[in-house]
């Protein structure tokens, strides 16, 4: 293949991967206002966020041995296929029902595509050196994604209704199917390799009755008998996975690879670092929005302030790596980042009072940059710790644990501080006499129910409601913060024997 065409091809594949990470976080900025419009409730608000994360962690596992079976062109575009088409029913979705529907079926476009990218790029680059630079833009790619997220959604609520932060994925992917046709490499695959459909739904039950457990524990009336129930669920689902996987010649995870501390070093702070990134992402945008008034796209270009320290940050950590070894590197990126979120609350306007009561929102920014700066280091040496701490024969099972990491961390961020915001709100909100009882399910209701009230009693609402979602944001800051640092102290403590090898390279 020539070189024009073997560059043309990593954008084509880079389209695909950075429709991927948008969707990731578009919603942020675009929650408050599809919930105004179809009504969701909290709970459905959180699983219009989760459903595509959840599915997409579920079948990432099986998605790259399909992809080695029937070639990863096929996949590639079969999955630019599936997102095109669940962007269209996304965007005409009548209720919240069908919008979780759709979310979970962008998911299956996306899971599809994703090893495919990556695998494409790797059969591809024949020169080594030029394969290194093409996995870094792959890298670099779905981190500017996940920054642009709030961004795009901002800008198009602007101008455009909600449904267009799906509708506008279809061009690209249009594009992109075209480009693929022409400039991907064909491929049968190879049939020899089994795909194990069923380990992918185990995997999925297992997520979808952890994160619906901690959703009924944590939600302002507890129904303790469902967690139980979502718990047994979850249990049930991985204990038959792992039970698979042992009994199969070619399982998806070969779960001896955790027996090295620094790959599971790596796994672990991979999940934290986008449990915080995600967590933080969220429920910042929301605060940015329902309690200073900010527009979507206001709120978004704070939000993305995250990416301002972390891309350069990605890089330099790459770097140093082979020098340093990957202890200090996710060690102090936790700490780093728990410092960067702490700044970040403490500047937020009235979150906490005196400090930022007054102050520009822009005082949310430093913050931002240092959290995206640590946290940042953390994903990159978590990749590197994770790919370096598996033979080479298993680099393809431990890149997709790797991605598994990151997508259940972003599932369990969005869950677990989302559920503890909104029980929060639910627990401190006095509502004012003959106020409705829904205003105090959600800061949303309450804007809803305040624009039907007198303005004196609207005005007392909305005061009290704005007064418990900071008490639900400052609380679930405080626990990223505390994660943070209490990972960071780990880290430093398990792999204290971690020593640099001098042939450490960078996974994407």
């Amino acid at each position: 293949m020539s070189k024009v065409r073997r560059w043309l091809l990593l954008v084509t594949v880079s389209a695909g991967l950075l429709l991927i990470s948008v969707d990731m976080t578009v919603l942020y900025t675009a929650l408050p206002t599809l919930t105004a419009d179809l009504g969701a409730d909290s709970s459905q608000k959180l699983w219009i966020i989760n459903a595509y994360p959840l599915v997409m962690a579920g079948l990432l596992l099986g998605a790259g041995t399909l992809g080695d079976r029937i070639g990863h062109k096929r996949m590639f575009m079969a999955g630019l296929v599936v997102f095109g088409a669940a962007s269209v029913a996304a965007a005409a979705a009548p209720s919240p029902a069908a919008l979780i529907g759709a979310r979970a079926f962008l998911a299956v476009g996306a899971a599809a595509m994703m090893p495919a990218t990556l695998a494409l790029i790797r059969v591809t680059f024949d020169d080594a050196r030029e394969r290194g630079i093409a996995i870094g833009v792959w890298g670099t790619m779905a981190v500017v994604g996940t920054a642009l997220g709030p961004i795009v959604g901002g800008l198009l609520l602007e101008h455009f209704w909600w449904g267009s932060v799906f509708l506008v994925n279809v061009p690209v992917v249009v594009l992109a199917l075209a480009a693929a046709a022409v400039f991907a490499p064909g491929g049968r695959g190879s049939r020899d390799r089994p795909w194990d459909a069923l380990a992918s739904l185990q995997v999925m039950v297992g997520l979808v009755g952890l994160v619906y457990a901690i959703k009924e524990t944590v939600k302002p009336d507890p129904a303790l008998w469902h967690g139980a129930v979502g718990l047994l669920v979850s249990a049930a689902g991985f204990w038959a996975f792992a039970r698979r996987q042992r009994g199969r010649p070619y399982p998806l995870i070969d779960f001896s690879l955790f027996r090295s501390r620094r790959l599971l070093a790596g796994v672990l702070a991979a999940g934290l670092a986008m449990f915080a990134t995600a967590g933080i992402q969220l429920v910042l945008a929301q605060r940015l929005q329902l309690v200073l008034e900010l527009t979507p796209l206001h709120a978004g270009l704070l939000v993305a302030a995250f990416a301002l320290g972390a891309l350069p940050a990605g890089v330099l950590a790459g770097s140093l790596v082979h020098r340093t070894g990957v202890r200090p590197l996710i060690g102090g990126g936790l700490l780093v980042g728990a410092f960067g979120v702490l700044a970040a609350l403490l500047m937020t306007p009235g979150a906490l009072g005196p400090v930022g009561a007054d102050g520009s929102p822009a005082w949310v920014v430093p913050g931002m940059v240092v959290a995206g700066a640590g946290l940042d280091v953390v994903m990159t040496a978590a990749s590197i710790a994770i790919l370096g701490g598996a033979p080479a024969h298993r680099a393809g099972m431990a890149s997709s644990v790797e991605e598994v990491s990151y997508e259940l961390g972003n599932v369990t961020g969005v869950a677990i501080l989302g559920s503890i915001l909104t029980a929060v709100y639910g627990a401190t909100v006095a509502l004012p006499p003959d106020t409705p009882a829904s205003a105090g399910d959600s800061l949303d209701e309450a804007r809803a129910v305040a624009a039907a009230l007198p303005e004196a009693q609207a005005r007392s609402l909305l005061d009290s409601a704005a007064s418990a979602f900071d008490n639900g944001y400052a609380l679930t800051m405080t626990l990223v913060i505390t994660l943070l640092t209490a990972g960071g102290l780990a880290v430093y403590r398990y792999l204290r024997h971690e020593q640099p090898t001098g042939a450490e390279t960078v996974a994407h």
